[in-house]
């Protein structure tokens, strides 16, 4: 399941319309979580029903007022029944004041729907034009920027060069970690708004916890290790971390090595609240091979970096300290 998010008027339906006809969306749902709006034109829903409509390439759409987490259960059960085409994918696309995090928080309490599905990734739509302007005014945009995975620029193509490298440059500095492209490209390759081709999953159980607001600067950064974790321990990191300041934790994502399986476990965290992780089948591949390091990435308010390292260390000290004790050797094997 992809989310695509972005303020009133960036060009979301506009974008999924044109990425739909491309061959590659074939198998994909969509679902217009709002009602406001007009949805993709003469295709997608007007009304707030919970039906279904067959969009061509086959694609199917379906409107969900309200309860997003309602539709995605029926249009889940709905293709299990043969009610509606089998489908690969799923496209949510959200009204334009809505804010990300609590979409993502409520798909991550709901076992049923994630057992269902997988959350590939959140895609902010962004119009290059207006962009500063929004940002002065509605700090909604700030936060559907800043806990974006891609992000997408539309109508770049109306402004000088000049002003639309500035307009990048401003997204950059709010996401450095999200990757950019202009809308253009996307429409000739909506591989990008989907993300990168499934892998295999497995289950992976996990509790969720209750999710508080917060409000801050937005900080951004990654941490890698080397080394793989026991589980346990990566839980207990993480517990003590949204303990101690998850209303400041807007959000966390990535892949960790986890000690006993063949591919990473991917994890996302909003705030104070643990999406059921899942291990991919394999590690992706690269171009120099499969890279096999933890690799998250930390969207924060006014958390740094240095103070996530350092409880991070502080762990994995104690980890090595208890080993030493036990077995000298252990210490080199500590997770």
């Amino acid at each position: 399941m992809t989310v695509v998010t972005g303020f009133l008027g960036a060009g979301k339906t506009t974008l999924i319309r044109a990425a739909l006809a491309h061959p590659a969306a074939a198998r994909t749902a969509v679902i217009v979580n709002e009602f406001a709006e007009t949805g993709i034109d003469d295709v997608l829903l007007r009304t707030a029903s919970q039906d279904v409509t067959l969009i061509g390439n086959g694609c199917i759409c379906c409107a969900a007022r309200s309860d997003l987490n309602r539709a995605l259960r029926a249009l889940y059960a709905d293709r299990e029944r043969g009610a509606v085409p089998p489908f690969d994918r799923v496209v949510v696309e959200t009204s334009g004041v809505s804010e990300p995090a609590p979409v993502l928080q409520n798909f991550a309490t709901d076992r049923t729907v994630t057992s269902a599905y997988a959350l590939e990734g959140l895609v902010t739509v962004v119009d290059s034009v207006l962009a500063s302007r929004t940002q002065a005014h509605a700090p909604i945009w700030s936060e559907q920027v800043a806990l974006a995975d891609r992000i997408v620029l539309t109508k770049a193509d109306l402004l000088p060069p000049a002003s639309a490298a500035a307009t990048r440059a401003l997204v950059g500095a709010l996401n450095p970690q999200a990757a950019i492209a202009d809308a253009a490209d996307v429409r000739e390759a909506p591989a990008f708004l989907f993300g990168a081709p499934g892998h295999e999953r497995t289950g992976f159980a996990c509790t969720p916890q209750p999710a508080l607001p917060a409000g801050a600067p937005y900080v951004s950064f990654v941490l890698t290790f080397d080394a793989p974790f026991h589980w346990a321990l990566f839980t207990r990191i993480m517990d003590a971390l949204a303990a101690t300041r998850g209303e400041d934790l807007l959000r966390v994502k990535g892949l960790v090595n986890v000690e006993g399986c063949a591919g990473p476990v991917v994890v996302h965290h909003v705030q104070h609240l643990a999406a059921p992780p899942e291990e991919l089948s394999a590690w992706p591949a690269t171009a120099g091979g499969a890279d096999r390091r933890t690799r998250l990435v930390f969207i924060t308010r006014g958390l740094s970096r240095q103070k996530v390292v350092a409880l991070f260390a502080a762990h994995l000290d104690l980890v090595a300290a208890d080993a030493a004790r036990l077995d000298p050797d252990a210490a080199m094997r500590a997770g």
